[in-house]
């Protein structure tokens, strides 16, 4: 067989190391989109004052900046009960027949310094209620679980992304399999949504009304 050319050998060699950096890149970048995903910017009250705040933010424009360990944010505390505030938020206050409620936290800053929190789903419940009968709790059938170190920016909110959403049924450990466990009853029932998430709860519960 006739022997390969230097250069043809050389050019092999380039396209080799090109696809190796592209198949890096790409892997970071998947990397990033899974830990930034789940917590974006709180709209203010105003949507006018701010269009874009509900987007996922930029590492530039966080005010949720994820660190995976706590050591990466050198200086900056963790987060206390005195800066925390923990809210319920539902993406309706009625909900039609059928209509499945989505849950969602807000977290605010209101210290005066940044502070570091796990915002992941190991440390977050979900729990609806009506009066004291506790309906359901998001963490009765939880399957998987995951950690996610945060930096609150002194001052700022965030939300989580991706809700969770209460198929309207009474959940426990024991039933998480079955297809027909009971459901929660509808005409104009009030229930309460209450949330903790890395230690802290909300203060007040969120009243929803089912139909």
């Amino acid at each position: 067989m006739p022997r390969q050319s230097v250069a043809v050998y050389r050019r092999r060699r380039l396209a080799v190391l090109v696809l190796l950096v592209l198949v890096l890149a790409t892997v970071g970048g998947g990397v990033w989109l899974a830990i930034a995903q789940p917590w974006s910017a709180a709209a203010p009250a105003d949507p006018t004052l701010d269009p874009e705040a509900t987007t996922t933010p930029t590492p530039e424009s966080s005010s949720a900046t994820p660190s995976p360990e706590p050591t990466e944010t050198p200086g900056i505390a963790a987060c206390t009960a005195e800066d925390v505030v923990v809210t319920a938020v539902t993406d309706a206050d009625t909900y039609p027949a059928e209509a499945l409620p989505q849950l969602s936290i807000s977290l605010t800053n209101r210290g005066a310094a940044d502070c570091t929190l796990n915002v992941g789903s190991s440390t977050q419940t979900f729990t609806v209620s009506s009066g004291d009968d506790v309906w359901w709790r998001s963490t009765d059938c939880q399957s998987e679980s995951s950690d996610m170190i945060v930096t609150l920016e002194a001052g700022s909110s965030v939300t989580s992304a991706t809700p969770v959403v209460w198929d309207r049924t009474r959940s426990s450990t024991e039933t998480c399999a079955e297809q027909n466990r009971p459901r929660a009853p509808g005409g104009g029932a009030s229930y309460h949504v209450a949330v903790s998430i890395g230690g802290f709860s909300s203060e007040t519960p969120k009243q929803i009304m089912l139909r």
